[in-house]
């Protein structure tokens, strides 16, 4: 389902929020009608749904045409979808989901509760309901959990004159016509062709002299991320999904990509964060929701920490003979998991957006080992002469000398080398291992290099220091 951009500004919203009321208050139908219309669906939806009580909602929806009633309908969230359901008589939505693309009334299918449902599958027509039970039955995340069946087929024995009568009479209700696909009896897929290369050729050429056999498609199991992926590779309008057998049973069209793409990364953020990803807007989901998602990883980190409190409690007497020592440790861990949640956010984008693979990983690290001995080096001469100069003479910190400054500042060219490594191989193994790259994130990569940050330290500190 198209996912909305709120793009227009809060005074435009309203302006035109206003001038509703205003027209409302006057019952001035006519201008009212004639304003909505004229707004894009997506406009509609927000004003809409910022127009107060269901009652007043549910009027303004009906000045609608039925073509604008159709494409705002799909502009709403879930909880307004189903309010005007339930507001609805069956004439009207009969008439809203009639003008539905099958994917889209699949999408509010799979939303709806049971009840609602019910009452949605009544009103549609036998081929609409075997079109989105068809969808629906497919993997959640799968392409042809995203497919649209309204795509419009050739046959390769057919004329330009043949395919343009056929797009002129099938093309009404498919969700793009500008790209055609070939297919024989069996709707096996054999081609694909453009209203652009039609307009080029002469009315007798045939399809088959004319269209492309290099097809690039998806099967129906295939994860959705590959076919966003494919088109954006290839900047498809539309990308062709295929079954087992090469037969043609849905399209992917790029405004399904855009979904899928905001949906992946907005969970990709949340388990970069350590949340479990919800796909509820922030502000509908309840505290005690909030708290179910964001409790297990907490409890898993602060578990996970133990290793740093007892990698401290076991080096408590070294440290503490030269007290020094101690207050530099949150500043070396902080290090330690910046340096690694570089690394490791920087990797995961390449992950997903198919730039390196698990054969890469060599590379990969080879390369932050580098990126890490340059910025170490780096962070670790602006320390040692601002422990010298600032800390020591500044701010009078006599018990620095020069072996402390020196074992600090070695621990922060280690640390970061070491927590490259790990920051940037650990998606890379969870990829190849199954698992979503994105946990490997922030969260966790920190936790992981506190504890080999502390590690050096202590190693250092006894080896330059003797305690």
């Amino acid at each position: 389902m198209r996912r909305r951009q709120k793009g227009r500004e809060l005074t435009e919203l309203e302006e035109m929020l206003e001038y509703t009321d205003r027209l409302h208050e006057q019952k001035n139908i006519r201008d009212l009608k004639k304003f909505l219309n004229e707004l894009n669906p997506a406009d509609i939806a927000l004003l809409l749904e910022e127009a107060g009580n269901e009652k007043k909602r549910m009027f303004l929806f009906r000045m609608l045409t039925k073509e604008n009633a159709a494409e705002t309908f799909v502009e709403f969230d879930g909880d307004t979808q189903e309010s005007l359901i339930r507001s609805f008589s069956d004439s009207e939505l009969k008439d809203v989901l009639d003008e539905l693309y099958v994917d889209d009334a699949a999408d509010i299918v799979e939303e709806m509760p049971a009840s609602v449902v019910k009452r949605i599958l009544k009103n549609t027509d036998s081929e609409m309901r075997e079109a989105i039970n068809s969808i629906l039955k497919y993997p959640e995340d799968s392409a042809g959990s995203i497919m649209t069946p309204e795509f419009v087929d050739l046959k390769r024995h057919m004329t330009v004159e043949d395919a343009f009568k056929r797009i002129r009479r099938t093309g009404v209700d498919k969700e793009t016509i500008y790209t055609c696909y070939v297919t024989d009896e069996s709707r096996r897929l054999l081609g694909v062709t453009t209203v652009k290369e039609l307009l080029l050729h002469d009315a007798d050429d045939r399809i088959d002299e004319l269209m492309e056999t290099n097809v690039i498609s998806v099967n129906t199991l295939d994860d959705q991320e590959k076919a966003s992926a494919l088109l954006s590779k290839y900047d498809f309008l539309a990308l062709p999904v295929v079954d087992m057998e090469n037969r043609l049973v849905g399209i992917i069209t790029v405004d399904d990509v855009i979904d899928v793409l905001q949906e992946e990364n907005t969970e990709d953020i949340q388990k970069m964060a350590a949340i479990v990803p919800t796909d509820t807007p922030y502000l509908k989901t309840s505290v005690t929701e909030t708290f179910k998602k964001r409790i297990p990883w907490l409890l898993l980190l602060m578990i996970s920490a133990t290793i740093t409190s007892q990698i401290l409690t076991n080096f408590e007497n070294k440290l503490a003979s030269v007290a020094t020592l101690i207050a530099f440790i949150p500043m070396l861990m902080g290090t330690g998991g910046n340096s690694g949640g570089q690394s490791s956010v920087t990797v995961v984008r390449a992950l997903s957006l198919g730039e390196i693979s698990m054969k890469d990983i060599f590379k990969v690290i080879w390369k932050e080992i580098r990126v890490g001995i340059i910025c170490g080096a780096v962070l670790a001469a602006v320390c040692f002469v601002k422990l010298l100069l600032f800390d020591k003479y500044v701010l009078g910190n006599s018990e620095i000398t020069v072996m402390i400054a020196l074992v600090v500042s070695l621990t922060i060219i280690v640390e970061v080398v070491f927590s490259k490594i790990i920051g940037c191989s650990l998606p890379i193994i969870a990829k190849k291992c199954g698992f979503d790259p994105a946990v490997m994130a922030n969260p966790f990569i920190t936790t992981i290099t506190d504890a080999v940050s502390l590690l050096i330290y202590i190693m250092f500190t006894t080896a330059l220091l003797g305690i």
